[in-house]
């Protein structure tokens, strides 16, 4: 690995900036509830441009609602080189998925200024709004919109849990409605995202630190399961018409057909009406999330199931040869790996952005959720080498 310093001042900003992020939309559960423009997003938000107006970077909201921050100027001398990732969670996920590349990024131009380095190409760090799409239920949503893959029109007319559509979330916090931003996306020349590592990988390696080879192909599927409401205590059960034993029978039949397909599937989110203790449901709306190392093999687990509507999906992403082989040996080489795990870096990618992503080891393999942990040394290390990286690439 290019050697550019000591690393000390990127220590001291990683520990400051993560200890600032610590407490945002912290759960009882022990983990985070930071969803799409709530007040736990505002405050990363706030936090994200305090960050970089501190370090005297530019702060650019694009037309899709993703935050960027520049070293220099992207539209003079760019297009230039972005590292990042995003600041939202899932529902009571863990502290690293997303935040770790955002303060990874910040910490690494700390360290390359504090070495005396002058870019000679644009540095920017990006925070990509919803990219779990937790409270919308469509995955990077705010890389999706920017580069044209989610329509506004659809966007907007997304509901949340409550009902909530997306355009009256944005209302509600004075933000502007979305739009694709080509201008945006022509800034950035090469993204490099950091992440943890949501598996085992890098543990049975037993390495901190990896490259990212691609992204499995993935998607998501609602269905909706019709039935009649009735009284738990005086219907027969030859009388009902239960949803609820539908869905139940698609939870076995995800987990069945995914393992003959070689894929995974997860049905971790269904909502129930009425939703009383007492009552037959009359209706139970389930969502589907399923992905394999092939499209074809995701596409032959749906339609083994019953009939649903697809609500996103994303192809496999392969990540630029020449630009892995090029961070590789700025690495020192260190091990590759897939992902059944969607990013942003997926959406970029496919847009033909030149794209990379880093992996930092996780010892627990545990991923949305409170258990989601990296060691700080680990930590360090997935900084130490995204400040290579970024210095190799805008030297």
């Amino acid at each position: 690995m290019t050697k550019t310093g000591d690393g000390r001042v990127a220590h001291v900003t990683f520990d400051s900036l993560w200890a600032e992020l610590d407490p945002v939309g912290r759960a009882p559960s022990g983990g985070y509830r930071r969803f799409a423009w709530t007040r736990a997003d505002l405050t990363l938000r706030e936090w994200f441009a305090a960050a970089a107006t501190a370090r005297g970077l530019d702060v650019v909201v694009d037309r899709a609602g993703n935050q960027w921050a520049w070293w220099g100027s992207p539209d003079v001398d760019g297009p230039g080189v972005v590292a990042g990732s995003h600041l939202d969670s899932v529902p009571d996920g863990g502290a690293f998925d997303g935040p770790l590349g955002v303060v990874s990024a910040f910490s690494a131009i700390d360290a390359l200024r504090d070495r005396g380095f002058v870019p000679s190409r644009p540095i920017g760090v990006v925070n990509f709004g919803d990219e779990e799409g937790a409270r919308f239920g469509v995955a990077c949503a705010g890389s999706r919109l920017l580069t044209g893959a989610l329509s506004p029109e659809r966007a907007l007319a997304l509901r949340d849990n409550d009902g909530v559509p997306m355009a009256e979330a944005l209302r509600t916090v004075d933000r502007p409605m979305p739009a694709a931003d080509p201008e945006a996306l022509r800034r950035v020349g090469v993204f490099v995202e950091l992440h943890v590592e949501q598996g085992r990988g890098l543990i049975e390696l037993d390495a901190p630190v990896g490259v990212g080879t691609g992204i499995w192909p993935h998607g998501r599927w609602r269905v909706d399961f019709d039935g009649e409401a009735n009284h738990a205590g005086t219907t027969r059960m030859a009388d009902r018409r239960d949803p609820m034993l539908d869905y139940a029978r698609l939870v076995l039949a995800a987990r069945e057909v995914a393992e003959r397909h070689g894929a995974v599937a997860t049905c971790g989110k269904v909502r129930v009406e009425p939703n009383g203790v007492n009552a037959i449901p009359s209706r139970v709306t389930a969502w589907i999330d399923a992905r394999a190392p092939q499209a074809e093999a995701v596409k032959r687990v749906i339609a083994q199931l019953p009939p649903s509507t697809e609500e996103s999906w994303t192809d496999e992403t392969v990540f630029d040869d020449v630009l892995r082989a090029r961070i590789s040996g700025v690495l020192g080489d260190p091990p590759r790996l897939a992902t059944g795990a969607g990013h942003d870096a997926g959406i970029l990618a496919s847009k033909g952005i030149p794209t990379a992503m880093l992996f930092v080891r996780n010892p627990t393999g545990v991923s949305h959720s409170p258990a989601e942990f990296a060691e700080r040394a680990d930590c360090l290390a997935g900084v130490e080498a995204l400040t290579a990286v970024l210095h190799d690439f805008a030297q």
